[in-house]
């Protein structure tokens, strides 16, 4: 939540955005030294709980981008097919697992099971906000080439 303080027609006193960031206080270059929000780093409507660890589409965004040979196109697919949830990071692209297993356990700090899926297996979003996320809660895969567990 945040104020501005600058509107003059119609003050906004509280803004709930859901977007994710954090206070900089230090000095701008330009002089001012207000404090300043940093870059958005998730939204609040996209995190996903697995096993007490908030999970961010956009932290495993990071981490498929950082990896060469990945194709930039994946899906979160939160398996609730059981009491314990399991995350499976379907993606495409020429994929080293074990790399990736090890990236995204750094910075996720569980376990996410990846799936490396044929080119074009993943859904395209043409325009609006991409879906990048999926609950598997019971009947077949939500996409074709997950495995049951």
């Amino acid at each position: 939540v945040f104020s501005t303080l600058t509107k003059e027609a119609l003050p906004l006193l509280r803004y709930r955005t859901g977007d994710i960031a954090s206070l900089n206080r230090a000095p701008c270059a330009c002089g001012r030294t207000l404090v300043r929000m940093s870059k958005v780093t998730g939204r609040v409507d996209d995190m996903v709980v697995i096993r007490g660890v908030n999970v961010y589409p956009s932290e495993v965004e990071a981490v498929l981008l950082a990896q060469p040979g990945v194709a930039p196109h994946y899906l979160l697919v939160v398996d609730r097919r059981s009491p314990t949830a399991r995350l499976l990071v379907a993606c495409e692209g020429a994929v080293v697992k074990d790399a990736l297993d090890k990236s995204l356990r750094q910075r996720l700090g569980i376990h996410a099971e990846v799936v490396v899926l044929p080119d074009g297996t993943v859904p395209r979003v043409e325009a609006g906000k991409a879906k990048r996320r999926v609950d598997w809660v019971d009947g077949p895969a939500p996409l074709p080439g997950l495995e049951p567990a």
